[in-house]
């Protein structure tokens, strides 16, 4: 059984990334994994203050929920990140959050395997090239890491625009298969 800490960074609830993150978790779950979904919009989460403190502590000086969640991150067996893409890349949401993940800058981290749920209006498969680039600037200082698997849907804007679409099941089928 692996321990898989999923954040989903869509500032909609019931938006198209967050349909993803539902079918990739019913695949894990149901493989026997034990999954944790933290949604961003629920948490209280400030910008990174470049103070650099967190070099030498490995503790943010910033108090806020962000605290809770990154030693979820470091106990983690595979960490998954859902985004819907905005202007070519990642959201806003998620690239504060991965600002705010120099604490885990240590060699203590046991996640090596990411996964990228992304959805897009766009569907182009050149739409999520930023998105990838993003995640890849992201994983590169964590060594050991690799973007395993990116699940993209495209064409997809108004909420519930997703149903139905193939990107769905391969969120299913790769959550079953981490």
């Amino acid at each position: 059984m692996k321990k898989v800490v999923m954040i989903s960074s869509s500032p909609r609830k019931n938006g198209n990334s967050n349909a993803l993150v539902k079918e990739f978790a019913r695949g894990a779950e149901e493989a026997g994994h034990f999954v944790e979904v933290i949604y961003l919009s629920d948490v209280k989460m400030e910008f990174c203050r470049g103070c650099m403190v967190c070099n030498e502590t490995n503790v943010c000086v910033i108090r806020d929920d962000v605290k809770e969640i990154l030693p979820k991150l470091l106990v983690a067996d595979v960490v998954v990140f859902a985004t819907p893409i905005y202007y070519y890349s990642v959201s806003g949401q998620l690239k504060v959050f991965f600002d705010r993940t120099s604490p885990l800058f240590t060699d203590n981290y046991r996640f090596r395997d990411i996964y990228l749920l992304a959805a897009a209006a766009e569907d182009e498969t050149q739409t999520v090239d930023g998105t990838r680039t993003a995640m890849n600037g992201w994983l590169d200082c964590f060594p050991g890491t690799r973007l395993v698997k990116t699940v993209f849907a495209g064409g997809v804007d108004a909420i519930g625009d997703i149903a139905g679409h193939k990107a769905l099941q391969e969120a299913y089928e790769t959550g079953k298969h981490i």
